[in-house]
C-alpha cells in the first residue's frame, strides 16, 4: 500500500511498515494527544514526571500533540518520524500484526 492507505491505518490504531525498510523489526505508530497535569500538582495518578519538569516547569501541564514514533531495529523508540523522500513514493507499506 502507499503512504496515504499506511496513514490511515496508523491513524486507526495499528502499527505500519515497509519492506524496504533495511532492519528487523521496525515499525511507525501515531501515538495519541496526550495531557497531564503539571508536576507540582497533588492527588493525581498521572502527572508530569521531573525529568519533563526540568525542560517545561513545575508548574506547566503537559499538552502533546499526536506524533509518529518509529520502533527501531535496535528496539529502541524515535518520537517524530519523519518520512524521507522514498518513504513518501514508496507502495511496500503495509500493517504490522
Amino acid at each position: 500500500m502507499d503512504i496515504g492507505l499506511a496513514i490511515k491505518y496508523a491513524k486507526q490504531g495499528n502499527k505500519i511498515t515497509r519492506t524496504g525498510w533495511n532492519g528487523t523489526g521496525m515499525y511507525v505508530v501515531l501515538m495519541p494527544e496526550l495531557y497531564l497535569p503539571p508536576y507540582s500538582s497533588i492527588d493525581t495518578i498521572r502527572k508530569v514526571n521531573d525529568r519533563t519538569a526540568k525542560h517545561i516547569g513545575d508548574d506547566t501541564p503537559l499538552d502533546s500533540q499526536p506524533y509518529f514514533a518509529m520502533f527501531t531495529s535496535s528496539k529502541q523508540w524515535q518520537p517524530g518520524w519523519l518520512p524521507s523522500q522514498a518513504d513518501l513514493l514508496a507502495d511496500d507499506y503495509f500493517i504490522v500484526d
